[in-house]
């Protein structure tokens, strides 16, 4: 297990199983885990039933926070899950304005008639732009692609260049439908961190360009989303938009950049997606990643590999790199 980090405010919400036990939705206060099951008297309870009754159990989840009378279990004894199952992952890209400069010089042609300087000038002209227009980039992702935050991550055999893209993800509180910028984070219940993992060479088609992306191939392998280790919720993070941003790849930097890089903030990003679709409590909004990814250091993942990923105010998580049929 990575080195634990206390999250911000009196509380964080994560599941949690003992050697041998079935997860269970858990609080955990300083280095202490209630279960919330029996906690609450609901032996059914799941970490999503939790955010399908926000509204309704955050004052009760505060109140468990100071309780010392109760059944707590001490973290080190559990096994740390994803905090939750989402039914529905929404990811946006092209949302770190330098990393997104980065990527583009990057993929740049070889006859490219450009100097570095004028493609990354001209690259940053267009993220002015959309930035200007509030067009946000959102694809959809697959629930089957979260892990938990210690745990191995297996890279395909057929993924030739697999990269890492920490993020922040906001976690929804309540349905959201067509609901505004204004309005949109009274919607979000609190934040986590994701690894949305990325093979570049199934980024773009090959076959026919037109088609243009490959979200499918290129990012949804099983265990491609390491999640966790909780979810922190909103309250206690003073501001989301300033926030720092850093993976450790075998304990070197790789990405350090804060949260305000971005272009399109939680709460358009949010808006967003309602205007299309409607969020459902439990899901996850993944944010974007900021520059230093792989491609950039031209440094992929490999067999062996350690990511140490950590956001300000929500811990830490550390995943290691298994090829496909190692051992």
């Amino acid at each position: 297990m990575a080195t634990l980090a206390q999250p911000a405010g009196p509380f964080a919400l994560g599941t949690f199983s003992a050697p041998d036990g079935e997860p269970f939705p858990g609080l955990l206060a300083k280095d202490r885990v209630a279960d919330l099951r029996t906690a609450l008297g609901e032996p059914d309870l799941t970490a999503r039933g939790i955010f399908e009754r926000w509204a309704e159990l955050l004052p009760l989840l505060h109140a468990l926070a100071t309780d010392t009378t109760g059944d707590w279990r001490t973290l080190d004894g559990l096994r740390v899950h994803a905090p939750v199952e989402p039914r529905q992952i929404f990811q946006s890209g092209a949302n770190y304005r330098q990393h997104v400069i980065d990527l583009e010089v990057a993929h740049r042609s070889p006859d490219d008639p450009r100097t570095v300087e004028e493609a990354r000038a001209e690259i940053a002209a267009i993220m002015d732009r959309r930035a200007a227009e509030d067009l946000p980039y959102v694809f959809i992702g697959l629930p089957s692609t979260i892990a938990g935050p210690y745990d191995d991550v297996v890279l395909p055999s057929w993924a030739e260049k697999p990269d890492w893209e920490l993020e922040l993800a906001a976690v929804m509180a309540k349905p959201a439908y067509r609901i505004s910028v204004e309005e949109a984070l009274e919607y979000v219940a609190g934040y986590t961190i994701a690894n949305d993992l990325t093979d570049r060479a199934t980024v773009f088609r090959r076959d026919m360009p037109a088609i243009g992306t490959d979200w499918l191939r290129c990012k949804n392998a099983p265990g491609f989303t390491p999640l966790g280790p909780w979810i922190v919720p909103a309250e206690s993070i003073a501001d989301p938009a300033d926030l720092r941003v850093t993976l450790k790849l075998n304990g070197e930097t790789m990405q350090d950049e804060s949260t305000k890089d971005m272009l399109f903030g939680i709460a358009r990003l949010v808006s967003y997606i309602s205007q299309t679709s409607r969020l459902l409590p439990g899901d996850l909004v993944l944010t974007g990643s900021p520059a230093g990814n792989g491609i950039h250091w031209g440094r992929l993942l490999r067999d062996g590999d350690v990511m140490e990923g950590s956001i300000t105010g929500l811990g830490v998580q550390r995943t290691r790199c298994v090829a496909e049929g190692a051992a």
